[in-house]
């Protein structure tokens, strides 16, 4: 049989593969197990019979949703691999283990590793990588309504995990700092506002042309922010009470657009959760009462 209409260019081949490392090394945290992952998943696809691999008709979605599998099942073993196979902490690849750590800080890694492996698997799956509700449920082997709660669940528990107490003079002060950034587009002050391994979480729901992927380090996270943010008319940034902490949110004309909280520790942001997803903003466009109107009104600078 001539294969040749099934070629594939090699970048798109690098980038798939590159694609399966970055789930697998978030969803089990060193390079090497990604790197076992992802071969094992190779492996699956060339076990497949030519009649079986021309029934799917989205190769990356097949090899996505098997490396999760995969990795969901190890993260659910007793005893996880973290080592190559000569007994150390290595890669079988060159840099990747480097590359794949700025994908997601340390810091991070340790609270993932607090999360039960549904929950791991729901938010990584969910949140990091944007795959359908479906295919996530496919995975886990719950419903999607029951992947999306241990999303949120997960969430929950990163943002408790990830912060320190402060006080609530303290949070305002430092979302205040960063709306003024923001508007004035300093980005050097709104990067130092960031801890370093800051990460910014974006929320569109697939309802908008959000960033799927989580976005790490400070100067990263300032650059992006700055981007969504930037100054266009009718369109302010104003400070209101989410979830008991200030937040920044995002009005353009007499709609908001998004909603942006903080996780903070110390006098840094660790994390940013920006919510413009439409579906979940449906409470902030209903009709407010003046007493609402006075109250954000007041947290304004």
């Amino acid at each position: 049989m001539d294969q040749a209409g099934d070629a594939v260019p090699i970048a798109d081949l690098l980038d798939e593969r590159r694609h399966l490392l970055n789930v697998a090394y978030w969803m089990l945290g060193t390079g090497p197990e990604a790197e076992d992952a992802v071969t094992e998943t190779y492996r699956q696809w060339y076990d497949l019979s030519d009649l079986q691999k021309a029934c799917i008709t989205d190769p990356g979605a097949w090899l996505t949703e098997t490396t999760g599998s995969i990795c969901l099942a190890r993260l659910i073993l007793p005893e996880r691999r973290s080592t190559g196979p000569d007994g150390k902490d290595g890669d079988t690849a060159p840099g990747l283990h480097r590359a794949l750590e700025e994908e997601i800080s340390g810091a991070l890694l340790n609270a993932l590793d607090a999360l039960s492996p549904a929950e791991r698997a729901a938010f990584v799956l969910n949140d990091v990588f944007a795959m359908p509700p479906r295919a996530v449920a496919g995975i886990v082997g719950r419903t999607p309504l029951e992947c999306s709660e241990l999303a949120d669940r997960a969430r929950r528990s990163l943002r408790t995990s990830r912060s320190h107490p402060t006080t609530q003079q303290q949070h305002d002060r430092i979302v205040r700092a960063v709306r003024r950034a923001c508007t004035t587009a300093d980005a050097a002050h709104l990067a130092s506002l960031l801890a370093p391994d800051a990460t910014a979480f974006f929320d569109g729901g697939g309802k908008v042309r959000a960033l799927t992927r989580p976005v790490h380090g400070n100067q990263h996270v300032a650059r992006t922010l700055l981007t969504l943010l930037t100054p266009r008319p009718h369109t302010t940034l104003h400070l209101s009470p989410a979830n008991g902490r200030t937040a920044i949110v995002v009005r353009h004309i007499d709609q908001v657009a998004a909603v942006i909280s903080f996780d903070i520790a110390g006098h840094h942001v660790i994390q940013v959760w920006a919510v413009l997803n439409p579906d979940k903003l449906r409470a902030w466009n209903r009709p407010h009462t003046s007493g609402a109107s006075t109250s954000s009104t007041a947290l304004e600078d």
